[in-house]
């Protein structure tokens, strides 16, 4: 069974960029070289659900002593794997893999899944037509409940990345997690940054015509006479654009009643500052990091799409040091509740 194609919406920008001729850059412009593998030991993670065995990889230390803080990290839109990959692009950039890798040197435990549908859990997916939003806020509280109830992990973040930070939030404040990190999350609707992403990459009347089937979902009503293969508004993807609908991540992050970090980078093509700043301010204690140079990979790169493309395929790049620094950072200063 092929990876499910949904949640495509955050790909526009980076199709753009990916047209363009590929170049390896590390921070400042130099060549980048494989990142050291970070002291951590590696085990399979198994969820069984009514609608089949979802998979994962826990990353633990490979020194100190347990309990550890936990993270349970969720992946991005599209069929984005455990480890950061999407099957909708060539190579890895592993940048979820070496973010749990950075999180276990510093001690702290992670927890990171393949998404129902995609990659080793693809079977727990049937069809595309049968997935919403909520499935994978659910799948989330499931793999929690499991951290919580084992004994070497004491408090849990969860840290969602691109469409996981909504995931995300809404999954921490029903699991009753100590803390919660967005990683280059949405600050608006995903009406709102579909239309912002598409505007200067459509004519008038695309735009139009996506509008007004936004506008259709928004009220749930679906779009009749859409053929199959439209990535954006094709039939058996528009019930899961529905259920998306329903959220705003303004007013989600406000409702969270825990520690919230907000990390965002400078150089991101598909998630703005402006999204950052805008959950920060719903949840004013929220503490604010704006990675100068970070990509929406993790990676730091030029600001220059054209430049920065194959970042998203390039596994010799490692996470943003900084970005590592004020995650660790952060789940280490967690509570358990």
């Amino acid at each position: 069974m092929r990876a499910l194609r949904h949640g495509l919406a955050g790909l526009f920008v980076l199709l753009g960029a990916l047209a363009c001729p590929p170049a390896t850059f590390a921070q400042g412009g130099a060549p980048a070289q494989a990142p050291a593998r970070a002291a951590s030991k590696s085990e399979p993670a198994v969820l069984e659900t009514p609608g089949g065995k979802l998979h994962g990889t826990l990353e633990l230390p490979a020194a100190g002593r347990a309990p550890y803080p936990v993270v349970l990290i969720i992946a991005g839109s599209g069929p984005t794997d455990r480890n950061g990959n999407s099957a909708a692009l060539p190579g890895a950039n592993n940048s979820l893999k070496y973010l749990a890798e950075g999180l276990a040197a510093e001690g702290i435990a992670s927890l990171r899944c393949d998404k129902r549908g995609v990659a080793e859990s693809v079977m727990a997916a049937k069809s595309e037509s049968d997935l919403r939003f909520d499935t994978y806020i659910e799948d989330a509280v499931l793999w929690g409940r499991k951290l919580r109830g084992d004994a070497r992990f004491s408090a849990l973040v969860v840290a969602g990345h691109s469409e996981g930070s909504l995931i995300g939030m809404v999954a921490a404040r029903t699991l009753g997690a100590d803390g919660f990190i967005s990683v280059a999350g949405a600050g608006r609707r995903i009406d709102v940054v579909i239309l912002e992403q598409v505007k200067p990459q459509f004519t008038p009347e695309q735009y139009a015509k996506t509008e007004a089937g936004l506008k259709s979902l928004l009220e749930g009503k679906t779009i009749p006479d859409v053929p199959a293969d439209d990535i954006l508004f094709r039939p058996s993807i528009q019930p899961y654009i529905i259920s998306w609908l329903k959220y705003d991540p303004a007013k989600e992050v406000a409702r969270l009643a825990v520690p919230v970090l907000v990390t965002q980078g400078t150089h991101d093509l598909q998630a703005r500052p402006e999204d950052a700043k805008a959950l920060a301010a719903a949840k004013p204690d929220a503490r604010l990091v704006l990675v100068e140079g970070m990509n929406h990979v993790l990676k730091m790169t030029p600001a220059d799409p054209k430049q920065q493309a194959a970042s998203y395929s390039d596994p010799a790049l490692p996470v943003a040091p900084k970005f590592l620094a004020e995650v660790a950072a952060f789940v280490k200063g967690v509570k358990k509740k």
